[in-house]
């Protein structure tokens, strides 16, 4: 028997040890998802908090239940001594892929995990990398680091990409039930990796490559990139003709075939739509190649939270308040409902527009207890803390600004105890009283 398929049999049994690089929103998921499958895994995260944490059987993220934490026992253990890895059957890389300030890739953490990796690397391993990038990462970047040791893939160790598709506080899918995309670096690579994932996931689909996989990942955010946009440039349009874009996107919706429904905003969160795209942007420079559709998108999307803002501007006109000096409250902090996720959220933008104009803004998220010491990538630190939702704080606030559409809300409660409200994301769409307070944005 030859040394792969040695290691898929023991990827594919219990008796493999798997480590886990990055303990986020990817990875802790999908770290917890093999433990329950009966697997052992290793969490390495250089966050020392989380590690602590972890070990103390206590969640960070607000989806996932520390009861799962507890219930994992001794085949999960945190970690930030990366001399861990020299155990590990299979080691999967879950580092964030951002953007620098001119919007260009920034693989300094995917570098910085690759070459960890290669300080331990051995004959016989499995590295998977998960991390959205632009095609070609896996080996342009990332083999060639982890050769640096004279190893050599697909006769050493094996090296595949399996782009992650976690949807933070989705009820309708979850780690497991999600397929898996996997695209091995050689055919043998994705055969491996195949095993790995078809041990404790429901589907797991093989492409032929990883540049295929890598591919696959940044369509599936463009698609939604741009129909987003999409419908962010129709509810301008709209809203000049009179006509609720919500409206039309349901009556549209009742089509059986031909038509998928996305929804406008006050701009794009999450670490994936406003982010992937701009990966295949840079990468297509390379081939003298324009992505028009991907810029264009880009560009509407970026614009949302200033038009947001101007929506704001004109509801304190009509009640003869000016923006500077406004008192604004903004219910919601993170980029997407009932989730405690930060990343790339337009709220924050919003408040940075809000505060510039003048405006003394507070804000309440249930889930987002504070903004001050939290690392906010592109932005300085905001030095505000959630207020309590009070009927007094509703009232004194010349606008209420609905930014993030959390069911905790009750939009009937806001809406009577507000002067205007300014509604980004169709909240108020069931109260009944009080409509000529609520301005749509």
């Amino acid at each position: 028997m030859g040394q792969a398929d040695e290691l898929k049999q023991r990827l594919a049994s219990n008796r493999a040890t798997v480590g886990v690089i990055g303990l986020g929103y990817v990875g802790l998921p999908l770290a917890l998802t093999m433990v329950e499958a009966g697997k052992r895994v290793v969490g390495l995260d250089v966050d020392g908090a989380k590690v602590e944490r972890l070990g103390a059987g206590q969640s960070y993220i607000r989806h996932i239940a520390a009861s799962r934490i507890v219930a994992a026992g001794e085949r999960f253990r945190a970690t930030s001594d990366f001399r861990a890895l020299e155990g590990c059957d299979a080691v999967i890389v879950c580092v964030p892929t951002p953007l620098t300030e001119g919007r260009e890739p920034d693989l300094s953490y995917v570098s910085k995990t690759a070459e960890t990796i290669a300080e331990h690397l051995r004959p016989g391993q499995l590295v998977v990398l998960e991390s959205t990038t632009y095609p070609g990462t896996t080996e342009e970047v990332m083999q060639p680091i982890l050769e640096r040791g004279g190893l050599r893939v697909g006769r050493d160790y094996h090296l595949a990409f399996s782009p992650e598709r976690e949807d933070p506080g989705n009820p309708r899918f979850n780690t497991k039930s999600i397929p898996k995309l996997v695209g091995g670096v050689t055919a043998e690579c994705g055969e491996v990796a195949r095993a790995l994932y078809g041990s404790f996931l429901e589907k797991v689909v093989v492409v032929s490559s990883a540049r295929v996989a890598e591919s696959a990942k940044l369509l599936e955010n463009i698609y939604r990139s741009i129909n987003i946009a999409l419908v962010n440039e129709l509810k301008m349009l709209f809203e000049r003709m009179g006509i609720d874009v919500w409206e039309v996107i349901e009556a549209a919706g009742t089509k059986p075939f031909g038509f998928t429904p996305f929804y406008p905003g006050p701009g794009l969160g999450g670490h994936c739509i406003p982010i992937d795209p701009f990966y295949l942007t840079w990468k297509a420079r390379h081939y003298d190649f324009s992505t028009r559709f991907i810029e264009l998108a880009g560009e509407v999307n970026t614009g949302m939270p200033y038009w947001v803002v101007e929506k704001v501007v004109e509801a304190l006109n009509q009640g003869g308040k000016a923006i500077n000096g406004a008192k604004v409250l903004v219910l919601g902090m993170a980029y997407k409902k009932d989730v405690d996720d930060l990343r790339e959220s337009p709220s924050l933008k919003v408040i940075e527009i809000l505060e510039s104009r003048g405006a003394e803004v507070s804000y309440n998220d249930p889930y987002v207890p504070s903004l001050r010491a939290r690392k906010l990538r592109h932005y300085e630190t905001f030095e505000l803390d959630s207020v309590e939702l009070t009927e007094s704080l509703v009232a004194e606030a010349d606008c209420v600004l609905i930014a993030t559409d959390h069911t905790a809300y009750d939009y009937d409660w806001i809406v009577q105890h507000a002067r205007c409200v300014v509604d980004t994301r169709n909240a108020t769409k069931s109260v009944r009283q009080g409509r000529d307070k609520i301005v749509k944005a």
